[in-house]
């Protein structure tokens, strides 16, 4: 049985996507933008583009995922270098690290766009992100993107029921986010920092731990996992192989969360609990 409610926040999306004379979309390759991305093709034909920041802050894994997905959808891609490291802003690792981030990056997306001739640039921002502590979409908003799964109404919940209708592969792949979120704020953010982030993660995924987070706390690796996975990891032989890994990476020390996989985690220390963006609300996702 069709659901009334998402036909209706569909079709909405399909009326705000065909005012748009052409759109590039600030393209991850994430369930959220892969959908917009995938559903903008659908409306606007030859006339959608998709630009992927080559970052530091993102797996080599992911942008390499990003083009595939964009090969598989018949769409111009364009993948842009960016280093937020350049900037002092940023490294700091401040509250607002995101709001700086963004800004960054979306500058040089609309860049790539007038480029090419297109002067609308979406993300794949939703409803649900307006929950939780996101300075980043400030930025964008400030910057004059386009969020049309919000001006729709989509939540996630629902973008992965449509992505799975359009059968588009990301429809239950793990939400992500930039290997920066796995260093306190305050701790400064390094190449280092990242390149052990994101060498764990890998070795994680690479035993089947497909939600995860290694928390980055200087000589310590903090794991979250989720699903389960966390007995798991304590069983031999996969205990003596994280212990071996991660010293190798660089971690003297390697600790298991055992309030799991938690996103949102790091922003309990500006007084928001995870996913919520509450202050002082105790709820968990």
């Amino acid at each position: 049985m069709e659901n009334h409610e998402l036909v209706a926040k569909r079709q909405r999306l399909e009326s705000i996507l065909r005012a748009y004379d052409g759109l590039v979309v600030a393209f991850s390759g994430g369930v959220d933008s892969t959908f917009l991305l995938a559903f903008a093709r659908q409306v606007l034909g030859g006339r959608v583009a998709a630009v992927t920041a080559d970052s530091p802050l993102h797996p080599r894994r992911e942008i390499a995922a990003a083009a595939e997905l964009a090969r598989s959808l018949g769409v111009r891609h364009f993948i842009i270098p960016t280093d937020e490291l350049e900037s002092e802003e940023f490294s700091a690792n401040r509250a607002d690290r995101c709001y700086v981030c963004k800004r960054h990056v979306m500058n040089s997306v609309l860049k790539a766009a007038a480029g090419i001739g297109i002067h609308r640039v979406a993300h794949g921002a939703h409803v649900g992100d307006l929950d939780d502590y996101r300075p980043g979409l400030q930025a964008a908003a400030e910057l004059g993107l386009e969020a049309p799964l919000i001006e729709a109404g989509l939540n996630q919940v629902e973008i992965r029921q449509l992505s799975r209708r359009m059968k588009l592969p990301t429809w239950k792949k793990p939400s992500m986010a930039c290997l920066a979120s796995r260093i306190p704020y305050g701790s400064r953010i390094t190449p280092e920092a990242l390149r052990m982030v994101e060498e764990a993660e890998d070795f994680l995924r690479g035993k089947g731990v497909a939600h995860c987070r290694v928390r980055h706390h200087g000589e310590v690796a903090r794991i979250e996992v989720g699903g389960g996975s966390g007995a798991k990891l304590l069983r031999e032989p996969a205990r003596s192989e994280i212990l071996k890994r991660f010293r190798a990476i660089g971690f003297a020390h390697v600790a298991l969360d055992i309030e799991g996989y938690t996103p949102g985690s790091l922003n309990r220390s500006l007084g928001f609990a995870p996913k919520t963006g509450k202050r002082g609300g105790r709820k968990e996702s």
